[in-house]
This record gives structure tokens, sequence and C-alpha cells, in this order.
């Protein structure tokens, strides 16, 4: 049963550092302000191959917040196309590497592996939701968008976004509190 409190949107700053990564709650809504990159399954795959290759990646990952997403093109006019979240599982294969490396945070919609949510644990990490199929609402909050890397990648290369008051909500906490699981027991009939 829900027990209907009011909870407040919390203002934060990406890059993220460990308190505030660490402060966060399963559940609790956000609005992120500040830089975060760009990155689908191709982009990680070429990231997850520079760094077996023992060479860098094309930013500097720790703290760092990857959203999940293949923007639309830009409108005439507009910084970005529509900007909703890929289903973040298309990255479970590389997530763990990258968290320990230094990555602070990502942003997606759907399910994460048990060895991701693991690995968010061991990094102190969180991973945020972001609602699919609100594209164009989400670009709204994107205010630069610069191709940083794979420009061949197209609408996957990386880009570095500088966003304001991005709604999203605390999907897994750094404690491994998973909000796919507590939602369900929250709202089940015992019987």
């Amino acid at each position: 049963m829900s027990n209907n409190k009011t909870v407040e949107t919390r203002k934060i700053s990406a890059p993220l550092d460990d308190t505030t990564a660490a402060s966060l709650r399963c559940g609790e809504k956000v609005l992120i302000s500040g830089v975060v990159y760009t990155g689908r399954d191709a982009a990680h795959k070429k990231m997850a191959e520079a760094l077996a290759r023992g060479e860098g990646l094309p930013f500097d990952i720790k703290g760092q917040v990857i959203y999940f997403v293949g923007p639309a093109p830009a409108p005439p006019g507009k910084v970005i196309g529509s900007a909703g979240p890929t289903t973040s599982g298309r990255m479970d294969a590389y997530s763990p590497g990258l968290l320990a490396k230094g990555l602070k945070g990502m942003v997606g919609k759907g399910l994460r592996s048990p060895e991701v949510i693991q690995a968010i644990r061991e990094n102190g990490a969180v991973y945020f939701g972001a609602i699919g199929g609100a594209g164009a609402l989400l670009a709204s909050c994107i205010k630069k968008a610069e191709v940083i890397a794979y420009p061949e990648l197209g609408t996957e290369a990386v880009r570095r976004l500088v966003i304001e008051d991005f709604p999203a909500i605390v999907l897994i906490d750094s404690l491994g509190q998973n909000l796919y699981e507590t939602g369900r027991k929250e709202y089940q009939i015992l019987g």
C-alpha cells in the first residue's frame, strides 16, 4: 500500500561527486543540471574496445553521467532533436567496466542485469530513469550539444550535452536498492 507521502524533487549537478551519488535514494525524483555525455550500444562497444587496447576514452569518465540516447537530428533553430532514453539493457555488457573506471551515473529506461546492479553498488554509482516517449520534452532541457567522438556513428556518436533541470528518478541507488523491485512490493496485494 502506498503511504501517499509527498516527495520533493531534488536538484543535483552533473558530473556527480561521491557524496551526492551516495546520498541519492531509490525512488527519489531529481532535476539534473550540468554536463552529461551520450552513448548507446555502438559507442559503448567502441569505448570498451579502446579500454581493452589500453587506450583512453573520449572524455574523462570520473564522476560523469552517461545518458543512453541516440537523439534525432536538430530541427532548424533547435540545439538537438527528440532525445528520449534508450533501453538500458543494451549497455549491460559494457557498464560494469565503465563503472570500474569511474562512471558515476547512467540515465536510461528499463531493467538492469544483476552484474550491473552489483557494479553500481561496488562503485557507489546511480542509475536514473528518464521518461520514455517524452523525447521532445527531454530535448527542451538540453541547452548545448556537441559531438566529441565517433562521428561515423551518426545519431549514436558520443555527445557532450549541457542540460538544465533534466527530470529523472533514481531507479537504482548506490546501495543497490532497485525501484523496479521496491515499487512492485509496495503495490502488491497480499492475500
